[in-house]
């Protein structure tokens, strides 16, 4: 397995397709994060820095959108480009039957594959959130504390695991196809549907399971509006964006976009005006960290299974 992982990984790094997506994703994330780190200094300007100021680099919107969100829309396209062809490339060029006449058992071919896939988004994430920092330390000129390192590691293990997911799909995809372009297609078909077109799909399923006849029904409306964002939650991409907005976000309290609040409630908000400890932010995210893990050994596990039952064929 670390055999071919290690063969992968220098096949990824030496990519012409990896190295320009990946140096795109790089130059627009930065591009993103300077000029929200320029927003936050001239903000901040005479005024007293208040606390958890270096978070607001990666939630912070620049021109058009934040750093989270850039990654939650267009960091799957990583993953698609490194698995697309993981298995089918293989067939086409007709070296998978000679590779597994090697004493190289069939599970390690995929589990090497996803290994280097894995360690490879591990590399390209951490590399973008270092940059990302160093670029904040110099524009903000404010440093991250403990706690704030600690959200960000979370984050990364939360990226890495949202990216893996895409890899997974399309590694799944390069099985069950044999067609580059096919399986390809597939995942970018995807890839659209849930990061852009999602919410359409989740206000369908919204309006037929608990429509609203009374917009001045509270009732009626916190039902709607929780039956569409449970079916939002099909989306890795809204998982992904939940779990991560807690954690960078100290301040947000609820996964939920409505609360009906009692009359005591709202006569103690200034409880609500003191951040989150980590603890309590994994508390509050713990739910979606725990669907998008899973959704991604899911994915792996049925790639893995279908893979383990085909034939291969020395033709």
């Amino acid at each position: 397995m670390w055999t071919i992982a290690r063969k992968e990984l220098a096949d990824q790094f030496g990519s012409i397709r990896f190295l320009l997506l990946f140096s795109l994703i790089l130059m627009v994330a930065l591009i993103t994060s300077y000029i929200s780190a320029t927003h936050i200094r001239e903000a901040l300007e005479g005024v007293t820095k208040p606390s958890h100021v270096f978070l607001l680099m990666f939630t912070v919107p620049g021109k058009f959108i934040s750093l989270t969100q850039f990654i939650a829309f267009f960091g799957p396209l990583l993953g698609i480009i490194m698995g697309f062809d993981a298995i089918n490339r293989e067939r086409q060029h007709r070296t998978l039957s000679k590779l597994l006449s090697q004493p190289i058992y069939r599970d390690d071919v995929v589990n090497g594959k996803f290994l280097a896939g894995i360690i490879t988004v591990s590399i390209a994430v951490v590399s973008m959130v270092l940059l990302v920092t160093g670029m904040g330390l110099l524009t903000v000129g404010v440093e991250p504390g403990p706690e704030e390192i600690g959200r960000l590691l979370i984050y990364l293990v939360v990226t890495v695991a949202y990216v893996s997911f895409w890899l997974g799909l399309a590694i799944l995809f390069s099985i069950l196809f044999r067609s580059l372009a096919t399986s390809a297609l597939a995942a970018i078909a995807l890839w659209v549907f849930f990061s852009f077109f999602i919410g359409f799909a989740a206000d369908l399923v919204a309006n037929a399971v608990s429509p609203v006849d009374n917009p001045q029904d509270v009732e009626q409306v916190v039902a709607h509006d929780r039956a569409r964002e449970t079916a939002s939650l099909a989306s890795p991409a809204v998982l992904y964006s939940q779990a991560t907005g807690a954690i960078l976000d100290p301040f947000q309290r609820s996964r939920t976009g409505v609360m009906v609040l009692g009359f005591m409630e709202q006569l103690s908000m200034e409880r609500f005006q003191s951040p989150l400890s980590l603890d309590q932010s994994l508390l509050v995210v713990w739910p979606y960290l725990t669907l998008l893990v899973g959704v991604t050994l899911a994915v792996f596990w049925l790639a893995y299974a279908i893979f383990m039952r085909q034939e291969v064929r020395a033709v």
